[in-house]
């Protein structure tokens, strides 16, 4: 996110705008360094301030800015909310033995003794040895070793460790060893409490605050972190300041973080607009995305729904309820149709097509999954494929960018997105 794209405007107005992008990038990125996203950490000392009031009045979350980084440390999220695992570009997600790693690594770089550089064989050594002591199992092998990597690798993202000499790949795929720089000040804000004391999930609860008593704040934080807020699924509370508080609710998000309110009968979502905010790109190129949007308008079409009339509603869960048979037949179907753009490993895979794309959709709060069938929420109808066409000659001049350009859209692309707002 560039912080160079404050509008013109007066003094106040230009002040504003810094701080809504700096909220935006703390909330697009919780841990901000000087080494990886100098402009934007500037941008937050200087109004360092003003955002703590605002992360703290409005959301309850705390924000921790140093010379050299800013932490948002933000309240956990309602047990309602969906699954959304840490994700590494392209590995698999988190699994429970990869966030027990991650807490590990982050002990033993907290190890008396332990310098500002270390070898990372010696920082895997200590994680196996501090993992031993606790009971979590980790064995050598490679998928637990990718998960090992995949744990040191987050501490990297976020810049707590540095690879200054060689790289965590190169270990990891060669075993050629590699120096880590830690950086101490940021070390001690990764874990938002200590977990020496931490025995158990009870434990962790009891130390969490809740924030029950304080809808207006958990309503505010569901609409900046959830892709959708299910309106049978909000506390009582909530729904009545969702009512009541609408116009309010519209102003707080959009002047602060930049977020358009759309409230309908089925819910309510705060999206952006600029389509930065959010860690899935929905809908967005790529297989499992494309499949996923497509799955969703055909089986739409197939049970045709009316205001008011769901066919095949499923009783504890408001929406469109569809076979699994139904939908591992339309997602056959377009795999067939698709082949030739589609990625291999999917055409190949049928069951770990469908597998991939139910867990999008349930991420992005607009399905779940049922013993019987996947219901699909309302508000699934509103993204819908658009084909590609291919346009006249006249119409490619008048869309190059630049002399001899096309403008065409790729050869390969099989479908551009809108959204239906209407139709939530």
């Amino acid at each position: 996110m560039s912080v160079h794209t404050v509008p013109p405007g007066s003094t106040a107005q230009h002040e504003a705008a810094e701080r809504r992008l700096a909220a935006r990038a703390l909330l697009a990125c919780p841990v901000l360094t000087s080494h990886r996203q100098p402009d934007e950490l500037a941008v937050v000392r200087r109004h360092s301030a003003a955002l703590r009031s605002t992360f703290t009045r409005l959301l309850s979350y705390h924000l921790i800015v140093e010379t050299s980084f800013a932490r948002l440390v933000k309240t956990p999220p309602s047990l309602d909310s969906p699954l959304r695992p840490v994700q590494r570009g392209d590995s698999p997600p988190f699994t429970p033995q990869t966030y027990a790693l991650f807490s590990l690594a982050c002990a033993a770089l907290l190890t008396p003794g332990t310098g500002e550089w270390l070898l990372i064989s010696s920082l895997v050594e200590q994680v196996r040895a501090d993992a031993a002591s606790a009971g979590v199992e980790l064995r050598d092998t490679p998928s637990e070793n990718r998960r090992l990597v995949q744990a040191v690798g987050l501490l990297i993202d976020w810049g707590v460790l540095t690879e200054t000499d060689g790289s965590l790949s190169a270990w990891s795929e060669r075993r050629e060893e590699g120096v880590l720089q830690i950086h101490r000040p940021l070390l001690a804000h990764v874990l938002p409490l200590p977990l020496r004391n931490v025995a158990s999930l009870a434990d962790l609860a009891a130390q969490l605050p809740s924030g029950a008593s304080e809808p207006r704040r958990s309503l505010r934080r569901r609409l900046v972190e959830n892709p959708l807020v299910k309106r049978e699924e909000l506390p009582e509370a909530e729904r009545d300041v969702l009512s009541r508080e609408r116009s309010e609710l519209t102003r707080l998000l959009e002047e602060h973080f930049g977020l358009t309110l759309e409230v309908r009968a089925e819910g309510a979502l705060a999206y952006d607009t600029e389509g930065v905010l959010s860690d899935v790109a929905y809908p967005g190129p790529g297989t499992v995305r494309q499949a996923a949007l497509l799955l969703t308008d055909a089986l739409t079409d197939l049970a045709r729904p009316t205001a008011g009339h769901v066919p095949g509603a499923a009783a504890d869960a408001p929406g469109l309820l569809t076979p699994w048979a139904t939908v591992r037949g339309e997602l056959d179907s377009l795999a067939s149709r698709y082949a030739k753009a589609w990625a291999g490993a999917y055409i190949a895979d049928p069951a770990r097509l469908q597998k991939e794309v139910v867990a999008l959709l349930e991420s992005m709060s607009l399905a779940r999954s049922l013993p019987e069938g996947l219901v699909l929420h309302p508000a699934a109808a509103r993204y819908r494929p658009e084909p590609h066409t291919q346009p006249t000659r006249a119409a490619q001049r008048l869309a190059s960018p630049s002399p001899g350009g096309t403008g065409a859209p790729p050869s390969d692309a099989l479908f551009t997105e809108s959204f239906l707002r209407e139709a939530l």
